[in-house]
């Protein structure tokens, strides 16, 4: 019989163990293999010479001309900037419509909220592919939105919505919806509802009340919500690929290319590390305001 350890501490180190082996085995594993392959040479057939180089990240921001001479190229600062505007403004088009809908939820009675949430949950249920496809239906030419305007005659051509940063806003923003909802609903739900009733006993209006009271109160969920928004957002391959029609390059769209397509490993790689270092700060961001917010309830 194996007797455990007394000491409390390594029994938490022990039952931890697993956890760790498979954080380590299928995630900081993979992404050392990937800082490794950004440094390296590019073989010009697919994968890596193991000769250590920074062209990879030079290639981010400089080309070589044909005297060979290192140039400026915004390209692909352009494709950076894009992906981190449209992320931020599908999170925020979340959160606009996400905030109601899980305030709605939760004024409900309690027999009819596990519907509501059954109901945000359905897209789920369905392959991702799929429910961006059909935005296809829905924003091209000839399709739903358009098909009645141009029967009525108020339009007399295609609106272009498709192959637009608009049409991957809402593609990402329909995508990642849920997520927004959902850590909003759970944070709103343990709101305790009499700090409403004592705000408007002390006449506060509905403004000052959803400002002062309702918002502060449930920023943890509101911020885990951003979060789950803006992070695959700024990763999404599909949407952008099937909305922006390859003419708007998206984070997750160029990574995907260059190792499936250009065969630039390397450049691929550096590509991915920005990515994850977006990724890092939007972590760094939130564990900062969770520290804050803790202490502050701690003072309190």
């Amino acid at each position: 019989m194996i007797s455990l350890p007394r000491n409390p501490r390594t029994r938490t180190w022990l039952g931890l163990a697993p956890a760790w082996l498979v954080i380590g085995v299928f995630m900081l594993v993979p992404i050392a293999l990937m800082a490794v392959i950004s440094f390296l040479e590019a073989n010009p057939y697919g994968g890596v010479h193991f000769n250590f180089s920074t062209d990879a990240y030079v290639q981010i921001a400089f080309e070589y001309d044909l005297m060979d001479d290192l140039v400026f190229n915004p390209i692909y600062i352009n494709i950076i900037l894009r992906s981190v505007g449209l992320s931020v403004l599908a999170t925020v088009v979340c959160l606009v419509i996400g905030f109601p809908v899980a305030y709605f939820i939760t004024l409900q009675p309690p027999s009819r909220r596990n519907f509501y949430i059954y109901l945000i949950t359905i897209p789920f249920w369905t392959n991702l592919l799929i429910r961006t496809f059909s935005w296809i239906l829905i924003l091209g030419r000839n399709g739903v939105i358009e098909t009645p305007l141009l029967l009525t005659g108020i339009i007399d051509d295609s609106l272009g919505m498709m192959y637009t940063n608009g049409a991957i806003t809402v593609g990402l923003a329909y995508s990642y919806l849920p997520l927004m909802i959902l850590p909003i609903y759970a944070s709103l739900e343990r709101l305790d509802f009499r700090l409403v009733e004592a705000a408007s006993d002390l006449y506060a209006h509905r403004l000052e009340i959803m400002t002062k009271v309702i918002i502060p109160l449930s920023m943890p969920g509101i911020v885990a919500g951003c979060m789950l928004v803006y992070i695959p957002s700024l990763g999404a391959f599909i949407a952008p690929d099937l909305l922006g029609g390859g003419k708007r390059l998206l984070l997750g769209s160029l990574v995907q290319l260059q190792f499936a397509t250009a065969r630039n490993w390397p450049f691929g790689a550096a590509i991915a590390m920005i990515l994850l270092a977006f990724v890092v700060v939007a972590l760094m961001i939130y564990a900062q305001s969770a520290r804050k917010r803790a202490r502050i309830e701690g003072d309190s």
